[in-house]
């Protein structure tokens, strides 16, 4: 009751009640009833009687519907109240896990204990952690047995993961990713509690019958003394969770200030990415292949090169992982194809151009059209071009792999399989997809004359290479022993500073003119 009448019906039926209260307590001081009976019993033969017997009736009978009228509008607001609940609820959390999600954590306001001691509250308020978990090769577990068997998967891992922790201080942040929010922590505590998320994370889950695992890598921070938003503890978990996983599956890192200081790094290397490719600023430069056997040059590879304006060379493994993350990498491909397919142009018809795809293009399925539409432009023959894919790309997405390199092949664009040996199941992806060309990784290369068992790989990819009839690209090729020993074992194209480093399209083309010299003259 105390709560229908803090509410506004509540307030008009005291005012109304008290008003009627107030009436009759004046008409008792007035002496109204003895004039009311004096005019019924003056007005009985008109029926007055009977009119102020029905205005009493008709005054109960309102009072009864105004009461019954009250009930229905208090059921009324309480199935309104419930339903606003129920609405908040729903927004509030994860309708898969339960869990609270976001939009909770951005309205958490953290409950202080009630003690008397300011100085206990400022304690409590000091011991306050955020921990970002996110999960490590959970697409896979999506590709192996279903969304649904992932869901499966998420619901198991929120879990366990509310076992660790109080469950009303775990949230799902969407994905696969976790926040939660822990108490009275020492450090040694905190380091023991991130293993333990790991520890729980990664236990086998079984699904449809399935054994399935995940990692997990885990980010956690203090939050200041309550003088910041949590939101900014928050933010600091995410960046320790994001540079744990940079250093591979189950690890766990605390926050450090530069942690922040290479995310503005990162930030400001994405803004002047963005300006280079609309300003067409990297370019591809091209290292020779060389056939083996007669000398001849018979392709280069393009590789992308950025040179700052400030004359700094960025390295390719930092700008292109950049290009991948934020989506820049199509438009950078097909800039960097145009470039190369128009500097392709004035070289001798049998000099092929070999380019590299980056695993995040493999699932576009509009991959062939975009290399198609670019040589039409450049009026590059498609016989001329050779896309090489390693192996890693090729398990993103099977399917839409198989599909893409068999637009590819019909299309007459040569396939290479790059860094031969160093991904997943090298042999099942031979089998799998045709190709027309395997590149034999530098690593197996550089080391094969000094290691028994790397002389063992590279002499079984060699004859792997002439057994399905396919050529074989050695890489890394630097000395001339290398070279002896390749030519030794029947490798068909050498690559390596040997034979040359990435040029410019200017210093390919005086290349080209050199080697034909070359081998004119010894001839």
């Amino acid at each position: 009751m105390p709560a229908f009448f803090q509410s506004r019906a509540g307030r008009q039926c005291v005012s109304v009640v008290v008003l009627g209260a107030t009436l009759w307590i004046l008409g008792a001081l007035l002496h109204l009833g003895d004039g009311l009976v004096s005019f019924m019993t003056g007005f009985s033969k008109y029926g007055a009687d009977k009119l102020v017997l029905a205005l009493g009736i008709a005054g109960a009978m309102s009072f009864i519907y105004s009461v019954l009228r009250i009930a229905d509008l208090r059921k009324e607001m309480e199935l309104r109240a419930t339903a606003q609940a129920k609405a908040d609820w729903t927004a509030t959390h994860d309708h898969l896990t339960k869990l609270p999600n976001r939009y909770a954590f951005e309205r958490k306001i953290l409950s202080r204990p009630i003690v008397d001691d300011e100085a206990e509250i400022d304690e409590w308020a000091r011991n306050v952690t955020i921990f970002s978990v996110d999960l490590d090769g959970f697409k896979k577990v999506n590709d192996l047995v279903g969304h649904k068997g992932g869901d499966v998967l998420l619901i198991e891992v929120a879990k366990r993961i509310c076992a660790l922790g109080n469950a009303d201080c775990v949230y799902r942040f969407g994905g696969d990713e976790f926040i939660i929010i822990a108490f009275g922590l020492t450090a040694q505590r905190e380091e023991r509690f991130a293993r333990l998320l790991i520890q729980a994370v990664t236990r086998p889950i079984h699904i449809d019958g399935f054994g399935v695992e995940v990692g997990a890598s885990v980010g956690y921070d203090r939050w200041a003394d309550g003088s910041e938003p949590l939101e900014d503890a928050a933010h600091r978990a995410d960046l320790a969770m994001y540079e744990a996983k940079s250093r591979g599956p189950n690890h766990y890192l605390v926050f450090e200030a530069s942690m922040q200081d290479k995310v503005a790094e990162r930030a400001a290397l994405e803004t002047r990415l963005r300006a280079a490719i609309s300003k067409k600023a990297i370019k591809p430069f091209y290292q020779p292949l060389i056939d083996l056997k007669t000398g001849q040059l018979c392709g280069f590879e393009a590789l992308a090169r950025w040179i700052g304006e400030d004359g700094v060379n960025i390295p390719p493994p930092v700008f292109i992982d950049i290009a991948e993350e934020t989506g820049m990498i199509t438009a950078l491909f097909e800039d960097l194809l145009a470039q190369a397919c128009s500097d392709a142009l004035a070289w001798p018809e049998h000099v092929m151009l070999s380019f590299n795809v980056s695993p995040v293009q493999m699932e576009d399925r509009l991959l062939t059209s975009r290399i198609l539409k670019v040589l039409s432009a450049s009026r590059l023959p498609p016989q001329r071009l050779e896309i090489e894919i390693t192996e890693n790309a090729l398990i993103q997405d099977p399917a839409v792999a198989a599909i893409v390199l068999e637009e590819l092949h019909a299309a007459g664009i040569q396939i290479a399989l790059d860094d031969f040996g160093t991904g997943y199941s090298s042999l099942a992806q031979l089998a799998r997809y045709r190709f027309d060309k395997i590149k034999i990784d530098k690593s197996f290369t550089a080391t094969c004359r000094e290691d028994e068992r790397q002389e063992k790989i590279v002499r079984a990819m060699l004859g792997l290479g002439r057994s399905l009839n396919i050529k074989t690209t050695a890489e890394g090729v630097e000395d001339h022993g290398q070279l002896a020993f390749l030519l030794q074992l029947g490798c068909d194209i050498g690559q390596g500073y040997l034979f040359g480093k990435a040029m410019p399209a200017a210093e390919a083309s005086a290349f080209i003119s050199d080697r034909s010299a070359n081998l004119a003259s010894t001839a």
